[in-house]
């Protein structure tokens, strides 16, 4: 072999070894490439499932919000049927207090003068009293019964030794409630 030839052969074998480098070089380039986008991966995995459980998170407290408010919204309107009817039936309570005072009025109430009216007046009043209980407005005459703040008014308080103490002795105007609710307290005077 001439040198030519020899060093034709060394260069190949350098370029050979060089290129051997090279692709190794390049494998262990592609190595850490593919290690890179796999770590970038998880990272990229890892974050869209943190926003995807976010997402979720949200979407699942919103939907409780609005069953809540469903549930609000459909306690407010059934409260408005049930008390639409409260100024109403304030004012018709003036009515049915008129008619009590009618009937006490009468001095004698089996006198054959006024006998007609009064049981005119009392039908009437048993009627109007139906037509309330109809709507659930109902009477509070408390009379005889423990004094109850929540549903009474104290007029004023009287001595009486025969009556136990804050027993209800006499109901000077009768109250009402519409669905449970006082709409208006009973006035009473009440023992000492």
């Amino acid at each position: 072999m001439t040198d030519e030839e020899a060093s034709k052969k060394a260069g190949q074998e350098e370029q050979g070894e060089e290129q051997t480098e090279d692709r190794a070089e390049a494998k262990g380039q592609d190595t850490r490439e593919q290690e890179t986008d796999s770590e970038l991966q998880a990272a990229i995995d890892e974050a869209v499932e943190a926003a995807l459980a976010e997402q979720r998170d949200s979407v699942l407290r919103a939907q409780a919000e609005v069953q809540n408010m469903r549930r609000r919204c459909e306690a407010d309107v059934e409260r408005a049927h049930k008390f639409a009817l409260e100024k109403f039936s304030v004012e018709l309570l003036s009515v049915m207090d008129n008619m009590e005072r009618a009937l006490q009025a009468v001095a004698d109430p089996e006198d054959e003068k006024v006998k007609a009216l009064c049981e005119g007046i009392e039908l009437t009043q048993k009627e109007f009293l139906s037509i309330l209980n109809k709507f659930e407005i109902e009477q509070i005459n408390p009379e005889g019964e423990p004094f109850d703040p929540q549903v009474h008014e104290a007029m004023s308080m009287v001595e009486n030794p025969d009556v136990e103490p804050n027993t209800v002795m006499t109901v000077v105007q009768k109250g009402y409630t519409l669905h449970g609710r006082v709409i208006r307290p009973a006035m009473v005077l009440v023992s000492k």
